[in-house]
């Protein structure tokens, strides 16, 4: 089946939206850190408050995320993207503010519109038929990996050669336009809450937690390619002006990966299977960028882990479709976006303690035995769950 099919009014519209409303969540950690940068320890001041920003996107996103009702997400989700758009444009209009007060904002920023990415994927593929679920969630990897490769592009020219401020107030530009191109997608999405047979949300959800541990191992993989690669350049005496072109490389990468995975529509194995496959290729392809000597190598490594990453993406988002009843998929979304923010922060983490101790070699090998440990766990839980399933029968 073709993406041609895809190529209709409401889709393309829903794209639009999209890119203006996930624009900013790409900018802005990078931009409070270019915001601050100036001012005395600006960079241990900017780390802190992209922090507090990831903490606020986490806890939105646990919080919020469940509480979208169908019949009115629209108006929910348009909200929390107007509050997050006020927030950016304080702290684009405040850049010499308290720093407390800085952090209050990034907090809102990052809380706010935390749901609207569950919401937004629940907005496509409720409205689209069972054959063209694949495509579409391909389509939006996609639009994801091509954000995130050009967003620090932006944010870095307009901070340092127009104003730091800049990227902040263009966020909050962008999350506006975002908030009134809701009004032009459906209300809702039709959802009957006895699916989930007289069970609570919150038990509903935790039922898929293998999944949303596979999205946070999957995430701890990205960590480690962009948190580590300078200093492991640096330390095989490569210039660290590849980090660039090598993160780029690994984004269009997994935008084509993703364009695959939809292409062929149905791949051999279980959604579970084809997430573990593709996890274990991408902590391989990690390992290889943390032990290899020389550039050819390092780059075709992170080539295959883009192409491998970007099924990830995808398997786990169909998983948890399968796992959960329609009335909790735009919830499940929404707190499978926190667990990949904890997968992040939590091997971001890690690097940067055993980086202080250890080479950046055992860094990532370290973090890559982070991702196998989340990979077992989240495998336990599929057989334990599989097992229940069985027992019931």
């Amino acid at each position: 089946m073709s993406y041609r099919l895809l190529a209709t009014r409401p889709v393309v519209v829903w794209a639009l939206v999209a890119i203006a409303a996930r624009m900013p969540v790409a900018m802005a950690t990078l931009a409070l850190v270019f915001l601050v940068r100036e001012r005395p320890d600006g960079y241990a001041l900017g780390a802190g408050i992209a922090a507090v920003y990831v903490i606020g996107e986490v806890a939105g996103a646990v919080v919020l995320g469940p509480r979208l009702r169908p019949e009115r997400a629209r108006a929910q989700l348009a909200a929390g993207l107007a509050v997050g758009a006020g927030a950016f444009a304080g702290l684009g209009l405040l850049p010499h503010a308290h720093p407390l007060v800085l952090g209050a904002l990034a907090a809102v920023a990052g809380a706010a519109p935390a749901a609207s990415t569950g919401g937004l994927r629940a907005l496509l593929t409720e409205h689209l038929p069972e054959e063209l679920v694949v495509k579409a969630l391909s389509l939006e990897s996609v639009l994801v990996y091509a954000i995130w490769a050009v967003a620090p592009a932006v944010t870095g020219v307009l901070a340092l050669s127009v104003a730091p401020p800049l990227p902040l107030l263009l966020a909050a530009v962008l999350m506006a336009a975002s908030t009134a191109g809701m009004w032009a997608l459906p209300a809702g999405w039709a959802a009957d809450e006895g699916d989930r047979d007289g069970v609570s949300m919150a038990r509903t959800l935790v039922r898929a937690w293998p999944v949303y541990v596979t999205g946070a191992a999957a995430m701890s993989v990205l960590a480690l390619a962009e948190l580590v690669l300078p200093a492991l350049l640096e330390q095989r005496a490569i210039g660290v002006g590849w980090t660039g072109p090598l993160l780029a490389a690994f984004s269009i990468s997994s935008a084509a990966g993703a364009a695959l995975y939809g292409l062929r529509g149905t791949w051999p194995g279980s959604l579970r299977a084809q997430s573990l496959v593709l996890l274990l290729g991408s902590s391989a392809c990690v390992t290889v960028v943390a032990t290899a000597g020389s550039l050819p190598w390092i780059t075709g490594a992170i080539l295959v882990a883009g192409l491998t990453q970007s099924g990830v993406m995808i398997t786990r988002s169909l998983s948890l479709r399968e796992t959960l009843p329609p009335s909790a998929h735009a919830a499940g979304y929404s707190v499978m976006y926190a667990a990949v923010g904890v997968g992040y922060a939590g091997a971001a983490a890690l690097a940067a303690a055993v980086q202080s101790k250890a080479p950046p070699s055992v860094a990532v090998l370290g973090g890559v035995g982070f991702t196998l440990l989340l990979v077992a766990l989240s495998a336990l839980g599929d057989r334990r769950a599989a097992r229940a399933v069985a027992r019931r029968r």
